[in-house]
């Protein structure tokens, strides 16, 4: 009786209140519980044998013997696989490359201190990129065989990707390099991923060719490649607190220190500057598609002119005025008040605002001009366009479609003249372009429309007809040309 009297004496904001409290015991218990799944998770400091990991990036530093020749096997295997535009062999060559190891060195020591093991890795790379550059010089140089293969020409043009690649491929690479039993399947994946001979080969062939644009971007694309993978290599041997390289002089400590901070400063701040750049390439490049697609593309011609959005041109030129080309082809042209139109909307797009707009139209009417351009075009724009087969088969397409229409012109006023003095039966013929399909292909049929007059016989209208059809096509050379 007594319990019960005190259950009826508890006021009724008694319970809310330890209800709250028990709600927030159990939230704070929850966040415990996932503090502890995660650290466990993801804490790689427990199975990191420090000692073993510094070991082994000491020991794929050094370039010489077998080291050298694995290096130059490697070299010409890439600079093959490039010229043959055969990705399985430029894999190969990647999985072979000793290139790694001074890269690692480089963000070891960084991270340890450690300024005799910085200059011996600094001192082979160095050796190491000569070799393969001059390899490769020599080899393309050389070989009679040479084409702008898709391989090659993926290597001349770096973007945010490309960091972000040799970021997140460094981080596994060290990570899996400081494991207790390291990960070899991770070791061959990020040498694939990363690709550091490629360009590197890609660098001699615009050498031997004499495109120092395809040696610039190739040799931007290496440096990326080497600085992110040593930051990430930095960064992840200070998360694992690796133990920093003592020396007896206190002094040459300080000093030692002092210059490793400074190099590491070094590396950092160009790494920043390639990061800001590709990351403003990379997001005027994305304003730019976004406002073709919502501009350029839905624009509709009244008669048969066409945007080839496939070869638009974007330029970022750094510091520069960026640029948009864009191509239009057919026997109409955008109007002025359209293309002022664009130019206003590019204002909506921050990246787009300081952007020169150029329209290429295709000559009105003009059929014999419009295949001109798009030939020089071809011929002009071959070796950036190989390796983009969609870009090349629209191309080719559309300088095919422009070859048939020109072939096809038809003299139609002599046509009429000649064949008025040869068929006195003849009272009217009209020409046009049939179009048909059999719903795997479209073909363009030049068909002749005959009258003749009422009074002429059946046998001799036949006999006219069929002499008038074979006449047509030897006079105009063209097989496909029917009568009705």
């Amino acid at each position: 009786m007594s319990d019960d009297l005190n259950q009826d004496n508890i006021t009724p904001t008694q319970q809310p209140t330890d209800n709250r409290e028990d709600v927030k015991k159990d939230f704070a218990g929850l966040l415990g519980s996932t503090k502890k799944f995660l650290s466990e998770l993801l804490d790689i400091r427990n199975n990191t044998d420090q000692e073993a990991t510094k070991e082994a990036i000491i020991a794929d530093i050094p370039f010489k013997g077998h080291t050298s020749w694995i290096l130059i096997c490697s070299i010409f295997i890439a600079s093959i696989g490039l010229n043959a535009n055969s990705t399985a062999v430029v894999i190969g060559a990647m999985l072979i490359s000793p290139l790694m190891g001074p890269i690692l060195g480089m963000g070891m020591s960084l991270a340890i201190n450690d300024i005799d093991t910085l200059r011996r890795s600094l001192k082979n790379l160095t050796v190491m990129v000569v070799l393969s550059v001059l390899t490769a010089f020599l080899f393309f140089w050389v070989f009679p065989l040479k084409s702008d293969s898709s391989e090659l020409l993926a290597r001349v043009k770096p973007d945010i990707r490309d960091v972000l690649i040799a970021f997140f491929g460094g981080l596994a690479l060290v990570i899996a390099r400081a494991k207790k039993g390291t990960i070899a399947s991770v070791i061959f994946g990020v040498a694939i991923a990363t690709a550091l001979m490629p360009p590197l080969c890609t660098v001699g062939y615009g050498l031997a060719i004499g495109r120092w644009d395809y040696a610039g971007g190739a040799l931007l694309l290496f440096g990326i490649n080497t600085i992110f993978i040593a930051l990430a290599t930095f960064l992840v041997l200070k998360i694992l607190r690796f133990p920093m390289v003592r020396y007896a002089n206190s002094k040459r400590r300080r000093f030692i220190a002092r210059l490793v901070s400074v190099i590491a400063l070094a590396v950092m701040i160009p790494a920043g500057w390639i990061f800001i750049g590709v990351y403003k390439e990379f997001k005027f490049k994305n304003e730019a598609n976004q406002f073709i697609t919502e501009n350029i593309v839905p624009y509709k011609f009244t008669k048969d002119g066409r945007f080839l959005k496939d070869l638009t041109v974007l330029e970022y030129n750094g510091g520069e005025t960026p640029t948009m080309e864009l191509i239009f082809m057919g026997n109409e042209g955008v109007p002025e008040g359209v293309i002022a139109t664009w130019e206003a909307k590019m204002n909506d797009f921050d990246d787009l605002r300081e952007t020169d707009l150029t329209i290429i139209q295709g000559s009105q009417n003009d059929q014999v001009n419009q295949l001109k351009y798009v030939d020089e075009l071809y011929q002009s724009q071959k070796s950036e366009l190989l390796g983009k087969d969609e870009k090349i088969r629209l191309l080719e397409s559309e300088l095919n479609r422009i070859k048939k229409s020109v072939a096809r012109q038809i003299p139609f006023q002599d046509i009429c003249a000649e064949a008025k003095s040869n068929y006195d039966n003849l009272e009217s013929l009209a020409f046009s372009d049939i179009q048909l399909s059999n719903f795997t292909k479209i073909d363009t049929i030049p068909v002749f429309e005959v009258k003749w007059k009422k009074n002429v016989s059946r046998k001799q209208l036949d006999r006219d007809t069929k002499k008038l059809h074979n006449w047509l096509r030897l006079r105009l050379k063209d097989s496909t040309i029917q009568l009705r």
